[in-house]
C-alpha cells in the first residue's frame, strides 16, 4: 500500500476540508475505533465530527447499520455500514471499514482483506485492499486507507 501520510496528517487534512461545510461520521469494524479516534483528535473536531460506531459483531452490522444478510467482509457491507451510520448520526459524509485482521480468514476472505466505503446522500465510492502483516499492522494500514478514501471523496 502506498504511503498516504500518517493518520494524524490525514485527519488534520480532513478537518481543514470539512470544517464549516460538512459533517462526518464513521462506522468501523476491523479498526475497532481507531479511525474515529484519529478524527476526534483533529482540529475543531467538535464542529464537524458527528461520531462513530464500532460494529465489530456481524449482528451489530446487520441490526444497527442495516447491512443486508450475507458476508460482512464485502464491498456491499462496507457501503451499507457507511450509509447506515450516515443516516443514524445525521452526517453529510460517512466512511466505513470492514475486513479481516487475522490470523485466520472470515467469510471466505483471507487475513488482510479490507473493504472501505465512503458515502454522501448522492455518491458512494468503495475500495478493496489486500494488506499484509500481523493483525496490528493490518489495522494500522486499514486506518490509513480509510482516512485516505475519506479525503479523496472530499
Amino acid at each position: 500500500m502506498p504511503d498516504n501520510g500518517s493518520p494524524t496528517d490525514l485527519a488534520d487534512e480532513a478537518s481543514s476540508r470539512v470544517r464549516g461545510r460538512r459533517t462526518v461520521a464513521v462506522a468501523e469494524s476491523l479498526t475497532g475505533g481507531l479511525v474515529s479516534s484519529a478524527l476526534a483528535k483533529a482540529p475543531a473536531a467538535s464542529e464537524w465530527f458527528r461520531g462513530g460506531l464500532v460494529a465489530y459483531s456481524g449482528e451489530v452490522k446487520h441490526d444497527v447499520l442495516g447491512v443486508p444478510p450475507g458476508p460482512v467482509v464485502s464491498a456491499d457491507a462496507a457501503e451499507a455500514m457507511a450509509d447506515g451510520v450516515r443516516k443514524l448520526l445525521s452526517a453529510d459524509v460517512a466512511v466505513a471499514v470492514t475486513g479481516v485482521g487475522g490470523p485466520g480468514e472470515q467469510d471466505g476472505c483471507p487475513a488482510g482483506t479490507v473493504f472501505v466505503a465512503v458515502v454522501t446522500a448522492d455518491t458512494c465510492r468503495t475500495e478493496h485492499h489486500r494488506l499484509d502483516g500481523d493483525p496490528g499492522k493490518i489495522c494500522a494500514e486499514a486506518v490509513t486507507a480509510t482516512l485516505a478514501l475519506l479525503l479523496a471523496a472530499l
